[in-house]
This record gives structure tokens, C-alpha cells and sequence, in this order.
């Protein structure tokens, strides 16, 4: 559960910081929102990929976890 809240802070401190350059630039009369509208969906890919990549590697971290065993249930 830690993993999860420390990658979740670091996704939105990328985003965070993207969205000060991007301004940044702007206030420079740098035009940058063109690139960025172009490329935008590669910022949800790229999220999207981190989530899944995280998740599977959850699940198997759960599956790997010694555990009681079905028979020993009963």
C-alpha cells in the first residue's frame, strides 16, 4: 500500500511540474501548446502504462506472498 501512495505522489508531482514548464514557456512567449495539444495522448498512454505495469506487478507480488495453504484451512 505505501508503493502505491509513493507512486501516486510521484505521477502527479511529474505532472505538477510538466504544467509549470509548460506555463513557464508560455510566460517566455516560447509557443509550446501546439506540441503539447499534438502530444497530449502520449501523457495518457504513458499513465495508463504505469497503472498497469504497477498493478500486475502487485498482483504478483500478492500471488508470491507465503500464505496458508487451501488444505490447512479446513
Amino acid at each position: 500500500m505505501a508503493k502505491s501512495k509513493y507512486t501516486d505522489s510521484l505521477v502527479w508531482g511529474i505532472i505538477l511540474i510538466s504544467l509549470g514548464v509548460i506555463l513557464l514557456f508560455e510566460m517566455l512567449d516560447v509557443r509550446i501548446w501546439r506540441l503539447v495539444w499534438r502530444f497530449w495522448p502520449m501523457v495518457l498512454i504513458a499513465w495508463g502504462a504505469s497503472k498497469l505495469y504497477y498493478g500486475i506487478k502487485e498482483r504478483n507480488e500478492r500471488l508470491q506472498q507465503p500464505g496458508p495453504s487451501p488444505e490447512q484451512e479446513q
